[in-house]
């Protein structure tokens, strides 16, 4: 009987996963068309994308992130 239970159980893990990845999928889509637009419109998408992942760190790791960056630069010559 447990052998039964732990196989549907399983069964409904799989496929919440399957339909988590479908939605993934929609989603990732939906994300590739509005940078599509945005680059019909002139913008620069790969610095759209480095701003997205800027907002999403916490305010300490992105000036942590920018002064390491900084101090790469100086070293290098870029600064």
């Amino acid at each position: 009987m447990s052998d039964i239970i732990a196989a549907d159980q399983l069964r409904l893990f799989i496929e919440r996963i399957e339909r988590l990845e479908e939605e993934k999928k929609a989603i990732a889509d939906d994300i590739k068309d509005v940078y599509a637009e945005a680059k019909s419109n002139g913008y620069d998408v790969k610095t759209m994308r480095a701003i997205v992942r800027l907002r999403k760190m916490e305010k300490h790791h992105r000036d942590e992130a920018e002064a390491l960056l900084d101090t790469y630069k100086a070293a290098l010559g870029l600064a």
